[in-house]
C-alpha cells in the first residue's frame, strides 16, 4: 500500500451545506399525474423500492421558474439533449452538460419514473466537413473515429448511454421532410443558390425562450451571419439555414435535395430527430446555456411551425465552466480534456465530482487543486462503503432499500439538483457513520441495510470505484488523524501525542507538514 496523502486544503464539501440555487423547492407533498387508469403517486419508486423521494424539481428556462420533473404522459419522462459535434475531443467544458444531464436523469429514475433520453450526434456541419478535409479523411471516418472517442469518455466518466443516439447524417431524409413542412406553411423560402432559410418573421412567437426583443434578435443573427451567408440570398438578417447549397469547399459532403445539391444547416437537425423519436411534444430539452439562442430559439420555432404544437414543456440549461479563473479558450491552451486529466494523474471519477461539486445553474471553476480535493473525498466514500461491507459480515445485504440517514442527500437533489448542498449533507453522514463504526456501534444488520443505501447513493451520483484501487487507511484511523490534526491545530499538544501513539498502536504513522499530514502504512 502507498502513501495517502491527506493534504489539509480547502475540501470540496467544507461549504456545500450553504447551497447556490437560490431556488427553494417549497415544501415536499405529494404530486400526483392523472392518467387512464387513476392518479399515481410520483413520489413514491415503480420499482418495489419503498424510496419515497421528493418529486424532483428543476429550474425551467422558459418560465424562470421551478417545475417538476413530471412526464406528461403519467408513465415515461421524454428528454432530448443536444449532443456533441463529433470533430475533435470533448473537452472538459462539455462534459459538466453531459454529467450535469446524467445527473439529471439519474435522479429521475431514482424518484421511480422511467426514462427516454436520446442525445443526437452532429456529424455534419462546417466544422466536421472543414476538418475531414484538412485531414484528408473521409466524412464518415473522420467522424466515426471523434464519435467513439466520446463514448470512451462518457463510459470513463460513467455517463449513462442515452436510449438513442440518432446521427445527423443518418436522418438527412427527415430533415429534409421537415423543411419541406415548413416550405409548405411559408415558414421558410428557397434562395436563387437552393439554400433554404426559415423565415424568422412568420413566427411570432419567436424569442420566447432567450426573451429578445426584435432588435436584439436581428442584430445579433446579422452579426454572427455576417461572415458566412450572402446577405441578399436572405429576406432578413435574423433568418438562418435549413438547407445549404454546396459549395465547392463542402467538396464531396453533399446529398441531394428537392432544393438540389447540398446539405443540412445545424439547427434543423435537433427538431426533426426529436420529433421522431420523442414525438411532436416531449417533456424536457437541455443544452448548455450558450444554446438558448440561437440554436434553442430555432429548434422551438422551427418544430411548432412544423407541427402546429408545442416543443417541448421544460428547459434545462447548464452554466459555463471556467479554468483557474479564466474563460477556455485554445489560445490559452486551458481546452482541457479528460486524457489531460488522466496525464496529470488523476482519474475519471474525480473529473465527475468536481464536475457536480458547483451548482449546474451557477459558472463553476475547475482548478487542478479541486481536482486533489476530489480524489480525497472519494478515497473516503470508497472506504466508508469498505467499512460498511466489512462491518455486515454474513448479515445479508437487502435487495430492496429505503433512503436511511440519506434523506437529507436525496432532498438536496430533489431540490433542483442542488449538488453543493448533497454532497455537504452526504459528508455530514459519513462523519457520523465513521463515528459508529470507529466505536464498533454498528451491529451487523444495521450495517448490511446502510450499505445498500449507500451502493444507491453512488448509484444515483454515478460513483464508481474501481475494484483494485488502492485502498486509504482504515476509516478509524483517518478520524483518529482528524482528531489529531484538530488538537494541534488547537494547540492542545498533549492530546495530539496521545492521538499520534493510537494512530502508531494500529500500525500507521503520521507525518506533519505545513499544512496538513500524510498516513502511511508502518514500516
Amino acid at each position: 500500500m502507498g502513501i495517502l496523502n491527506l493534504k489539509r486544503e480547502a475540501p470540496l464539501y467544507a461549504d456545500h451545506q450553504s447551497g447556490a440555487s437560490g431556488e427553494r423547492h417549497k415544501g415536499s407533498q405529494s404530486i400526483a399525474k392523472h392518467t387512464a387508469n387513476g392518479y399515481i403517486d410520483l413520489n413514491k419508486r415503480q420499482s418495489g423500492h419503498e424510496l419515497l423521494m421528493n418529486t424532483p424539481v428543476i429550474y425551467d428556462t422558459f418560465t424562470r421558474a421551478l417545475q417538476p420533473l413530471q412526464p406528461a404522459d403519467g408513465a415515461t419522462f421524454r428528454f432530448y439533449c443536444c449532443g456533441p459535434t463529433v470533430y475533435g475531443p470533448a473537452h472538459i467544458g462539455n462534459f459538466r452538460t453531459f454529467v450535469v444531464q446524467d445527473l439529471l436523469r439519474r435522479v429521475i429514475e431514482a424518484a421511480g419514473t422511467t426514462t427516454r433520453h436520446v442525445r443526437n450526434l452532429t456529424d455534419v456541419d462546417d466544422k466536421t466537413i472543414r476538418q475531414s478535409q484538412a485531414e484528408g479523411k473521409s466524412l464518415t471516418a473522420f467522424t466515426t473515429y471523434w464519435r467513439d472517442q466520446f463514448h470512451a469518455d462518457c463510459e470513463a466518466l460513467n455517463c449513462l448511454s442515452p436510449h438513442v443516439e440518432p446521427s445527423a447524417v443518418a436522418h438527412i431524409p427527415l430533415q429534409i421532410r421537415m423543411i419541406e413542412q415548413l416550405l409548405a406553411k411559408g415558414h421558410a423560402y428557397v434562395a436563387d443558390d437552393g439554400s433554404v432559410y426559415y423565415r424568422v418573421q412568420s413566427f411570432d412567437a419567436y424569442g420566447k425562450l432567450s426573451r429578445l426583443e426584435q432588435r436584439q434578435i436581428t442584430t445579433t443573427c446579422g452579426h454572427q451571419h455576417a461572415q458566412t451567408d450572402d446577405e441578399y440570398d436572405r429576406e432578413s438578417a435574423s433568418d438562418f439555414a435549413l438547407w445549404k447549397a454546396h459549395k465547392p469547399e463542402d467538396g464531396p459532403n453533399v446529398w441531394d435535395s428537392p432544393w438540389g445539391p447540398g446539405r443540412p444547416g445545424w439547427h434543423i437537425e435537433c427538431s426533426a430527430m426529436s420529433v421522431e423519436y420523442l414525438g411532436e411534444s416531449f417533456d424536457l430539452h437541455g443544452g448548455g446555456e450558450d444554446l438558448v439562442f440561437p440554436h434553442h430559439e430555432n429548434e422551438i420555432a422551427q418544430s411548432e411551425a412544423a407541427t402546429g404544437k408545442p416543443f417541448a414543456r421544460l428547459w434545462f440549461h447548464s452554466a459555463h465552466l471556467s479554468v483557474e479563473g479564466r474563460k477556455m479558450s485554445k489560445s490559452l491552451g486551458n481546452l482541457y480534456t479528460l486524457a489531460d486529466i488522466q496525464a496529470r494523474g488523476f482519474d475519471a471519477m474525480a473529473l465527475r465530482y468536481v464536475l457536480l461539486s458547483g451548482h449546474y445553474r451557477q459558472p463553476l471553476n475547475f482548478t487542478w487543486d479541486s481536482l486533489k480535493a476530489a480524489q480525497s473525498a472519494l478515497r473516503r466514500l470508497r472506504q466508508l462503503g469498505q467499512d460498511l461491507r466489512q462491518a455486515a459480515g454474513e448479515a445479508p445485504v437487502p435487495g430492496a432499500h429505503t433512503e436511511g440517514p440519506f434523506t437529507p442527500v436525496y432532498d438536496a437533489l430533489a431540490d433542483n439538483l442542488n449538488t453543493p448542498d448533497a454532497l455537504g449533507k452526504w459528508f455530514t453522514v459519513v462523519h457520523t457513520l465513521e463515528k459508529r463504526l470507529h466505536q464498533d456501534a454498528l451491529p451487523a444488520a444495521e450495517a448490511a441495510t446502510l450499505y445498500a443505501a449507500y451502493q444507491h447513493l453512488c448509484d444515483t451520483f454515478g460513483f464508481v470505484f474501481a475494484p483494485d484501487q488502492e485502498s486509504p487507511a482504515p476509516a478509524e484511523v483517518q478520524a483518529l488523524a482528524e482528531e489529531r490534526w484538530a488538537a494541534k491545530q488547537a494547540r492542545d499538544f498533549a492530546r495530539a501525542d496521545a492521538l499520534r501513539n493510537e494512530i502508531t498502536d494500529r500500525g500507521w504513522t503520521v507525518q506533519d507538514a505545513k499544512d496538513g499530514y500524510t498516513l502511511a502504512p508502518a514500516s
